[in-house]
């Protein structure tokens, strides 16, 4: 996997329309942070970001997270987003790649846990295999969570996410209804830019 590029992002979108940043690559941070993000373009759906080598690997998750360990929740790896996506809350104007309003669902930082053969891995090993696990600690989402490719083949691999049983596992729960917001400005994703 290695070196990461935004071309594709870039070749998306119109930067003297839309209110999205340009995609450049970034230096990594600290702390690895992620961000979720409530989008309501041709359909509703969450798209999942975590930081990695200056950028943020996406995959779109159509029902959002859970913290229901029981919930397979499919997830369908998208370009890579520039880490200053990360701020973006607002609307993509009509006409353009992805139209429709944005807000930031959640957000926080992450861990890497994932393991092979008892030994922790790097993401880009672990991107590889297609088993990721993580330790979010966000606003709303926390502790465990695994990512599993299921297909690899076609253009955009498919994953599940999936909560790990933990302290912080709610069976039965439904965190997308119960806390719909922005961590950022408590606009909903109906709400006018």
């Amino acid at each position: 996997m290695g070196d990461r590029s935004l071309n594709e992002y870039n070749k998306k979108r119109n930067f003297d329309i839309t209110m999205e940043p340009p995609g450049n690559l970034s230096v990594p941070g600290e702390k690895p942070i992620f961000v979720i993000q409530k989008h309501k373009a041709r359909r509703l759906h969450y798209d999942f970001r975590i930081e990695y080598e200056g950028v943020l690997l996406s995959w779109a998750i159509p029902k959002g997270p859970s913290m229901d360990p029981s919930d397979k929740r499919l997830a369908v790896q998208t370009e890579d987003h520039p880490m200053d996506y990360a701020d973006f809350e607002g609307e993509i104007p009509e006409g353009e790649y992805g139209a429709g309003p944005v807000i930031i669902w959640d957000k926080g930082v992450f861990q890497n846990i994932t393991e092979k053969d008892g030994k922790l891995i790097n993401l880009n090993i672990a991107l590889e295999k297609g088993h990721i696990s993580l330790v979010l600690a966000g606003e709303k989402l926390k502790g465990g969570f695994n990512l599993v490719r299921t297909a690899a083949n076609g253009k955009q691999p498919q994953w599940l996410l999936l909560k790990a049983k933990d302290p912080y596992a709610l069976p039965g729960s439904n965190i997308t209804e119960s806390h719909p917001a922005s961590v950022l400005t408590g606009k909903l994703v109906t709400d006018p830019a």
